[in-house]
């Protein structure tokens, strides 16, 4: 059986996006959120950072999604790592950049969506 080429590219686009997100999570978020538990100064810039995200992403309105979210991601790290804005080696979460607070913002909304849209399929 043949299966028409848009369900295949956005079966595809989906499962990429899953992965960045996951990625993202596994190397940024998981230490960030961590150390945004124990650092409320921190975790209170995190929320601010998220609400920004969901504003940008207009998720007062329609839901966010893996796409949105894994986008957005890869928007702020394509244009960190442009300027040199990435740090090499594990992230330092005790005074982090705009950048990687974002991406950890990213992180944090990602936690809300359903889980169900986030396993690969």
């Amino acid at each position: 059986m043949r299966v028409p080429y848009p369900q295949v590219a956005t079966r595809t686009a989906v499962s990429a996006a899953r992965s960045r997100l996951a990625l993202l999570t596994a190397s940024v978020g998981a230490p960030g959120l961590a150390a945004a538990a124990a650092r409320p100064g921190l975790l209170a810039l995190v929320d601010q950072h998220a609400a920004a995200v969901r504003d940008s992403l207009d998720g007062d309105r329609r839901p966010l999604t893996v796409a949105a979210l894994a986008g957005y991601a890869e928007g702020i790290h394509d244009t960190a790592r442009a300027h040199g804005l990435l740090p090499v080696g594990a992230a330092d979460f005790t005074a982090p950049d705009w950048a990687l607070t974002r991406l950890v913002a990213v992180c944090l909304l990602a936690r809300t969506l359903d889980p169900r849209h986030l396993a690969t399929a």
